[in-house]
Formats: C-alpha cells, structure tokens, sequence
C-alpha cells in the first residue's frame, strides 16, 4: 500500500481513503476523528467525530452539546477498525485530552501529530512517541531559533515581578484552553498561594480540568466593578480580552503574555507587552526533532508552520520528508498559532 493510498492533503484537510473519514478536517465532513479541542482543529457539523473523553467534553463546553450528529470516545491506544484501517489514540502532551492519530492499514503505520510538545506539563499526559513509516508533524516552531526555556523558569519571572511592584496588578494573557490551566498549575507548584484571578472566559474550561482531578488552589472571579482594586494580583485573561475595554480597567497593570512568540521581541512590542514569557503548548525546534527521530519514520510530512526548514532538516538525515501545505484556518475565538 502507498502512504497516499492511506492517508492524503485534500480541499477539506487529510483524508483516509481506505477509512472514508479526516483528521481535523478544516469543512465539514460526514466523519472525522479529532485530535484535541482547539478551534483550528475542532469545529462543529461533523457527521460523526471521534476523539478521546476529554476533547469530546471540550468540545461540547465550546460549541455546544450537539456540536456533531454522533460522538464516539476512544481512550489512549484502544485500536478500533473504521473502514478496515485501525485507528488508534496516543497522547500528544498539547493540552487535555489532546491526541496524535495512528493509523494501519496492510502492515503501513502513519501518524499524524496534530499539536504536541514533548516537554512535562502537570495539566495533560505527557507525549507518547509512537513508531511509524510515515510521520505527520506540525512546524509551528520549525526554524531552529526557536529553542524555548523551562517554563517554570518564565514562570518564576512573574513571581518576582509580584513581588518587585506589588502596587500592581500583573494582568497575564493566556490562551483558554490549555495555556491557561498549565500556568495556574506552574504557578501553584512554584509556591504561590494567594488567589488567582480569572476573566470569567477561562471558567467553564477551567472548571472541566478541575473536574478532571487538577487543583488550582484559590480562584476568584473578577468582578467589572472591583477591577482596579487588585494590586498586587495576577489576573490571568484569555488573549482577545487583552486589547478590549476590559483590560483598560485595572489600574497602573503590568502587561504579561505567555507564547512561544514572546521569544520575539518584536511581536511582544507590537502588543505592548511589559513582560514576556516563553511558554508554549508546542514543541520547539529541539522538541520536533527528537521527537521525529524517536518515531523511527522513514518519511515526514510538515505542516502548520515554517515547514521548509523541518523538511530541509529531515532531508539532510535521509528522511524523505515534504511540505503538505495545509490550510491552519482561524478559529471563531481567535485560535491560531499567534497564541502558541
């Protein structure tokens, strides 16, 4: 069997024509298994979906319970056959729930990524390398500049900001889902015990992973009209929140951002951010290729992001490796790679 006959680019995102179904498919389409909830991979009107618990419950938190006809969960390596292909669930150590995709079909393995990171997180099971002949890898970071620090170091930076201007509110962009739990979860384990203040945007996620067993201490709501009576505090706001009317409130803040892209300075400047911090939900250039070369694959298709150097990369190592060339649509709330 030929890898294309497994698994292809289409007008609607990477089809398995021996399974008739997508992965995260970019329209809607009778079938799809989804790899994590984030709305550049996860959208409503699907037939049918399949994904692990945690993403289908995700999912139906951000686009309603009906958000497809039929919804089938699958836990993390439980093989089940769609179409003669066995499909199966590994974790990728993006966010909760979030899921690399193995399929087989005549004794040929292919596995698409999706997002993943290969480094610990205490919000999500850590990234499971899987063996494969084909290996479908997301370049969000794909240039090696990109070279991300500890997290709880960057963490530990805003600490010691509180504790340097504790006048101040430290108002801290995060994205909702999964950037924003692992930093309470960062924050908490680096000793810090007063409450964290949260826009009222990240509470239904944030409840979920709390449901799922995470323990994020003291969290309180800000209210519109106690705003600017917290110095002192860290409030953490989902991206789009930070450039409206309601960042404005607080009095005297200083600007925090949490991504990947903070490593350039040039776009932390361009959103007026005070304080930057290097964290991000997916591999850096060292994490992408230790984790290519752990898959054993002979061959890597690269997509989302700067995929020309990873296949360069690939290449130089007598890995055959092309550029897929996908579409990485924008989500309804603001979901792109900006925010990595």
């Amino acid at each position: 069997m030929r890898p294309e006959d497994l698994l292809c680019p289409s007008p609607k995102g990477l089809y398995c024509p021996a399974g008739d179904f997508h992965v995260d498919p970019v329209r809607v389409v009778p079938r799809a298994v989804i790899t994590h909830g984030h709305s550049d991979h996860a959208r409503a009107g699907h037939g049918r979906v399949l994904a692990t618990r945690e993403t289908l419950d995700l999912m139906a938190l951000r686009l309603g319970p009906n958000f497809a006809a039929a919804q089938e969960a699958l836990d993390y390596g439980t093989p089940v056959e769609i179409g003669g292909v066995t499909v199966s669930l590994h974790p990728a150590g993006h966010v909760l729930g979030s899921a690399q995709v193995r399929l087989e079909k005549d004794g040929l393995v292919i596995v698409v990524s999706g997002d993943y990171k290969d480094v610990p997180d205490p919000t999500c099971t850590p990234f499971e390398p899987v063996r494969c002949h084909v290996f479908v890898s997301e370049a969000t970071f794909g240039l090696p500049v990109f070279r991300h620090p500890d997290a709880a170091a960057e963490v530990d930076k805003l600490l010691a900001s509180v504790a340097l201007f504790p006048e101040r509110t430290h108002l801290l962009g995060a994205y909702s889902l999964g950037k924003a739990q692992r930093l309470m979860a960062l924050i908490r384990q680096r000793g810090y015990a007063a409450a964290l203040h949260l826009h009222g945007a990240l509470a239904p996620i944030t409840d979920y992973y709390a449901s799922r067993g995470l323990d994020f201490g003291l969290l309180e709501p800000v209210a519109d009209t106690h705003r600017k009576a917290l110095p002192g505090a860290i409030v953490i706001a989902p991206p789009m929140a930070m450039t409206d009317l309601w960042a404005r409130g607080f009095a005297d803040p200083i600007t925090c951002f949490a991504s990947g892209w903070m490593r350039v300075r040039a776009r932390a400047r361009q959103r007026g951010v005070e304080l930057p911090l290097v964290v991000s939900d997916h591999a850096d250039w060292d994490g992408l290729t230790a984790s290519i070369r752990a898959t054993g694959c002979e061959e890597l298709w690269v997509t989302h992001g700067a995929e020309d150097a990873l296949v360069h990369w690939a290449q130089s190592r007598q890995i055959r490796a092309r550029p897929l060339r996908l579409v990485a649509p924008v989500g309804d709330d603001g979901a792109d790679r900006s925010d990595a």
